[in-house]
């Protein structure tokens, strides 16, 4: 059984999808430290032939809490209005917006103030969409030893759920070595996303945008289509 193990991000990029639909089992992290500086809160989409940051406000609250502890700040009420507008400026003439931008709008606008919760709505919004049927777990309903870190707390995952196989974004290569998991009957794979274009208005082509920005310019059999454009190492 394969599995994929990432943290909550805010309408990630296509290679977040593709580790997803790959995998037998998905798990999420929410109780994993929340950092400001990562996607979870942000990401970016294109607007006037550009790449543009969209971002959630986080309430202000310790460094030191859990994703699934933080909340969105009261100013997102606000916030959450300039990204739909954003999101209508940059995509009413794109092929799919009719289709696309009314989930968007409804997610955005689901009155869940707890961040994880919340980035955990996008997530079943956009595999209901691309209709994937990957269980997705949350990584706290896991019977295990939370105080885990780093390679150790993958590993556990995995014998958790029965996995043989673990399949890591191309990005863990300098943080996960194949042998240490071969140690534990686990096959340690890394999945990197094809490069492939797709046409964005007559704009020269921005990659590794919001999934927002892939399901607007596409049909939705095509980003499927598209979730299988990867090479496994």
């Amino acid at each position: 059984m394969k599995i994929g193990i990432m943290q909550p991000y805010f309408f990630p990029y296509i290679g977040y999808w593709q580790l997803i639909n790959l995998v037998d089992k998905f798990v999420v992290y929410d109780n994993i430290k929340f950092t400001k500086s990562s996607w979870i809160r942000r990401n970016q989409i294109l607007l006037n032939g550009k790449n543009k940051m969209i971002s959630l406000p986080i309430k202000k609250d310790s460094d030191y809490l859990d994703v699934n502890k933080r909340f969105l700040s009261e100013t997102f009420k606000k916030e959450k209005t300039k990204i739909i507008n954003q999101l209508k400026i940059a995509y009413s003439k794109t092929p799919q917006f009719h289709a696309v931008f009314p989930l968007i709008e409804s997610t955005l606008n689901c009155g869940i103030e707890n961040l994880f919760d919340f980035i955990y709505e996008t997530i079943k919004v956009v595999i209901g969409y691309l209709e994937i049927d990957t269980e997705i777990i949350i990584s706290s309903s896991i019977d295990m030893n939370h105080s885990l870190a780093n390679k150790d707390r993958v590993i556990e995952i995995c014998k958790k759920l029965n996995a043989d196989c673990y399949i890591n974004p191309i990005g863990g290569l300098k943080l996960y070595d194949k042998e240490d998991f071969k140690l534990h009957g686990i096959d340690l794979k890394f999945i990197k996303t094809d490069f492939f274009e797709y046409k964005q208005f007559d704009n020269e082509f921005i990659p590794n945008l919001s999934i927002i920005d892939v399901m607007m310019f596409n049909s939705r059999e095509e980003v499927k289509k598209m979730l299988d454009l990867y090479t496994l190492e």
